[in-house]
């Protein structure tokens, strides 16, 4: 805000503003930080929800008339924002790209700056309390796959294993997960969720991409299983060229290293390894969000910092691996390396 010389800052976006406050609104509802020059600050929040959150100041909101969840919320948060801002008239105000953001832009006058990008940055380098909640989601993934080998054979429907990990990533968060779990729960197939009707058979490989999130934050880290415990050859031979991608990028990746350049080191290393290269990005940040900077991507031109969570998770397909395989872990990236936050096995059989 020094910087751009912001009289206040307007923020909406539900992650955003759980980085800013420590407090995350619940899916259905809508919040806001308003904070201005001085370092004050005030949260709106539905109900007055937000407890023990960072902020000076806590207004809260009716989200619900007699329990029904109330369409118009961005609109009263708006509202709230614009009183807040009338105390203090400022004259440039930063804000992020959100209904509530876009609704206070359209009722109070002044020079609005987009801060995404900023925030974005903001949110690359975890602090410890960010960290342990992530510690606490993959905690859920390494249960998660233990229970996974045991109840994966021919005939297992795709949506029991959902279901049954899903469980298993309850019972080890202590709580509801704060998101729809996410990744890839389809067998024999590069990716997508479970399908109805759809049971594992003798030859496919598992693929189990897990992204529980434990109190906003997520996990994103992904291991294989071959159905039968059989796997041909031609997977073998695929997943011991993933595998030798880990400490390829585990002896490179540190801060100030290109990620394109660690893309590129694990497209060659599969290319001479298998003779096909990666078809996806290798890897990408995770936090508040289950994609978020950086990108190791070659769209993108972004070097690692102290501090940052990212994945890395090559993979290959083809019709003679009967679809494909990926693994996939999370590295935590201090001043003199990586830091393995899944050490879960990797084993395919």
């Amino acid at each position: 805000m020094q910087t751009r010389r912001l009289d206040a800052a307007v923020i909406g976006l539900s992650p955003h503003v759980a980085y800013l406050t420590t407090h995350l609104p619940f899916w259905q509802h809508q919040a806001a930080l308003v904070l201005f020059s001085n370092g004050r600050s005030t949260l709106i929040a539905a109900n007055g929800s937000a407890g023990a959150a960072a902020a000076d100041r806590i207004i809260g909101y009716d989200s619900t008339w007699m329990g029904t969840q109330r369409e118009e919320q961005f609109e009263l948060v708006a509202e709230q924002v614009a009183v807040q801002l009338a105390e203090r008239r400022p004259k440039t105000i930063g804000i992020d790209c959100s209904a509530v953001s876009a609704a206070v832009a359209t009722r109070n006058d002044g020079t609005f700056i987009p801060l995404d990008d900023d925030l974005w940055q903001m949110r690359r380098r975890k602090d410890p309390d960010e960290l342990a909640l992530m510690r606490r989601a993959i905690s859920c993934c390494g249960a998660m796959y233990a229970h996974a080998r045991r109840i994966i054979e021919p005939g297992v429907p795709e949506l029991r294993v959902y279901g049954e990990l899903h469980a298993i990533a309850v019972d080890i968060a202590g709580e509801p997960l704060s998101a729809y779990l996410g990744n890839d729960y389809a067998c024999g197939a590069g990716g997508g969720p479970p399908r109805k009707a759809h049971a594992a058979e003798a030859g496919q490989i598992y693929i189990l991409d897990l992204g529980p999130a434990y109190r906003g934050y997520f996990a994103d880290n992904c291991r294989c299983v071959a159905v039968n415990r059989k796997p041909t050859d031609e997977q073998l031979r695929a997943w011991e060229a993933l595998l030798g991608v880990f400490p390829l990028i585990e002896h490179l990746a540190r801060p100030g290293v290109r990620c394109r350049d660690l893309y590129d080191a694990a497209d060659a290393h599969l290319r001479q390894q298998f003779g096909t290269g990666l078809t996806h990005h290798l890897g990408h940040g995770v936090g508040l969000w289950p994609h978020e900077f950086p990108h190791l991507n070659p769209r993108y031109d972004e070097v690692l910092e102290e501090g940052e969570v990212f994945t890395c998770e090559p993979g290959l397909y083809n019709a003679a691996l009967n679809a494909g395989l990926r693994l996939e872990n999370q590295y935590l990236v201090r001043a003199e390396g990586v830091e393995n936050l899944t050490p879960f096995p990797m084993e395919l059989a």
